[in-house]
This record gives C-alpha cells, structure tokens and sequence, in this order.
C-alpha cells in the first residue's frame, strides 16, 4: 500500500464528522458549530466546538492539514531533518458538566517531511474527576482490544507510555488514569506502515463507542456543590498539563497554528485553591489514591 498524505487528511476530516454526529445525538441538546480556518504558511482546519450541552459543558473536536516550512528549533526539537513538512490529525477534549462524567482526550494524528521521512502518532487517555475503579477497567479493556488486533507489546508499551506523559511533575500525580499514548510510529520488520496506519484508524474509530458508554453511565448521576468545587480543582490540573507539558500544544503554537484551535482543550471554568487537601477518606481522597504510574488496570 502506498500512502497518500491527502487520502490521510481526508479520512482524518470524515472521522472529525462521524464524531461529532455521535455527540451531537449521545448529548440531546449540543451542536457542534464549526469555524474553518487558514494557516498563514500553509494549510488549515475545521475547529467545532460543542458548549453547554445536557452532558457536555464544552467539547472540542479538531482536524487540520497543514503544511509549510518548519522552523530550525521545531526540527531541532524534534530530531529531524528536512524543511517541509505536512502534518494532519484529529484531536479531542471534552469537558463535560456532571462532575461524575469523566473528561476525554483523543488524538489521532500524522506527520511527514519531504525526505520522505513519516510517522503516526496518537492514543487515547481518560481523566475522571472521580475515579470509578469498574470504569477504568472496561475502559482499559477497550484500548487494550484495539492494541492487541495490531501487536501483543501494543498495548502495555503504549499504557506505560501514557502514565509516563501524562504525568504532572511539579504535582507528583497522574493527570488521569491514563490509557494509551504512542508516537513515531513507523514501518517495522513485523508491521508495515499501512498497518500502522490500520492501527491509527481503529483508534480513532474506538473513542465514540468507548466516551458514549461513559456519557450514559454517568450522565443522570447527582452531585452536590462540594463535587462541583472538586471538579474545577480538577480541571485546574488539566489546564496545567496542557500549558506546560502537553506536545501538541507547544508544536501548534511553535508552527504558528492558530490559537484558538490549538486551546480548545481548556475547560470552560477551572479553580485553583491554596494547599487544598482533601479529607481523609472521602471520595476526592479515594481518587487521588488511583493518580498514579503504574496501576494494572486490566
């Protein structure tokens, strides 16, 4: 199979539809309005952004293809050589109002230079604000299915590359629960770039299953205000992963990509309250408990 960099962009722009479909119609009340938009440089997008929905507070859902120069420090940065470069992807955060209603993050995403080099990158990662030990099984067992039907080693090589990034050092926790992370992927001596790319596209094509099952199973759940506050605590830590750690964000930014894009994953309402501690065996304690590298989940 020879791949085609624009039949890549434009499977990437049908899943951004297909997606948005299924929150629309999970979510009852949310529509997605969409902002197409042109990168000074090459290329662009369609940013949809989904606010104040029945379940979902704010929900973001990105493609772009773009193209252009690539900065000395960005080349640098990334190990590479070779000025020209095509990048083209899917990316995903929702927010949702129920605090019981995790948080999700997906991207699915591809890269080329023009000395042919080329790789895909992605995974999906899951941040409950209370962390419910039955759904962070299945939804490991979701991403562990999708892992296996490309490679054995997929799955607790690309899990123990999550808790890895998705790390908050200067907080010693786990943004979330993780689930897979993965990038560079490409042609080995057991698996050829198409199958890489099959591999990119079950990915994708798994996370509107997988957060839809979430959206039902927490969606009429009660809460009270002090599970409100924890959720913008929460959040918070969000905001701090992706402002100061997350790749994609500093990629977009650094290739001059456009800013409201690249910062819909901010939630609509975060907080930040001073050495807060929660008590002693009470549910936010609980969660806290299960922010860390390394739990075997499945």
């Amino acid at each position: 199979m020879s791949l085609n960099k624009q039949q890549i962009a434009q499977w990437f722009e049908v899943l951004q539809k297909q997606i948005c479909e299924t929150l629309e119609k999970n979510d009852g009340k949310g529509h997605f309005e969409e902002d197409i938009w042109q990168r000074e440089g090459g290329g662009g997008g369609k940013t949809r952004i989904l606010q104040n929905g029945n379940v979902l507070a704010k929900g973001g859902v990105n493609f772009s293809a773009v193209f252009g120069e690539l900065p000395d420090y960005v080349a640098e940065s990334l190990k590479v050589k070779g000025k020209e470069f095509f990048a083209t992807g899917v990316s995903i955060v929702m927010h949702p109002s129920n605090p019981f209603v995790p948080i999700i993050h997906m991207n699915v995403r591809y890269f080329e230079l023009e000395n042919g080099t080329k790789w895909f990158g992605g995974g999906i990662d899951l941040t409950p604000h209370y962390v419910i030990p039955q759904q962070a099984t299945w939804f490991h067992a979701q991403l562990k299915r999708v892992c296996d039907q490309a490679s054995p080693d997929y799955y607790p090589r690309f899990k123990k590359w999550a808790d890895e990034y998705f790390f908050i050092k200067h907080r010693q926790e786990m943004r979330g629960i993780g689930g897979i992370f993965f990038d560079r992927l490409q042609a080995t001596e057991t698996l050829s770039i198409a199958d890489q790319w099959n591999f990119v596209q079950n990915v994708g094509l798994a996370f509107a299953p997988i957060y839809t099952q979430l959206m039902e199973q927490n969606r009429s759940k009660n809460y009270t205000e002090q599970h409100i506050e924890w959720q913008k605590l929460r959040r918070g830590r969000y905001v701090e992963f992706n402002l100061v750690y997350d790749k994609g964000t500093k990629f977009g930014l650094d290739t001059n990509g456009r800013t409201e894009s690249i910062l819909m994953s901010l939630p609509p309402e975060a907080q930040w309250s001073y050495l807060h501690t929660p008590a002693e065996n009470s549910e936010e304690a609980q969660t806290l408990g299960f922010l860390k590298k390394g739990i075997d989940w499945v």
